[in-house]
């Protein structure tokens, strides 16, 4: 699949669908094209270590192995993937919201009983 629009890209998939190509040859040759386009941007950043691999494609086990071929590297996928993003914000939430407590506390002036 060549194309960036996703309209050619769809036009481009029922082509291939009319010419009896295997819908599994399809789906593999989106995940090639989809690793191929986030290889040359990583490529452009530069990784040496194993990829961290989250959100919700992450269950798909097809453009994993894509992405790990196009990148000659290890893919880590967690457990719970479609989370992990929403998991690492409510964790900087927390850690800001008790220092800025902690902070404010530091800053409030004690007050003896009557």
């Amino acid at each position: 699949i060549n194309s960036l629009c996703t309209v050619f890209g769809e036009s481009e998939v029922i082509s291939l669908l009319s010419q009896g190509r295997k819908v599994e040859d399809i789906i593999a040759g989106i995940h090639k094209s989809i690793a191929k386009r986030v290889g040359a941007m990583v490529k452009k950043i530069g990784v040496n270590e194993a990829v961290f691999f989250d959100g919700g494609p992450a269950f798909n086990t097809g453009l994993k192995s894509a992405l790990e071929r196009e990148l000659e590297i290890g893919i880590f996928v967690p457990a719970d993937p479609q989370i992990t993003t929403a998991l690492g914000a409510a964790i900087v939430a927390y850690e800001r919201s008790t220092k800025n407590l902690s902070k404010h506390q530091s800053q409030t002036k004690r007050v003896a009983p009557l």
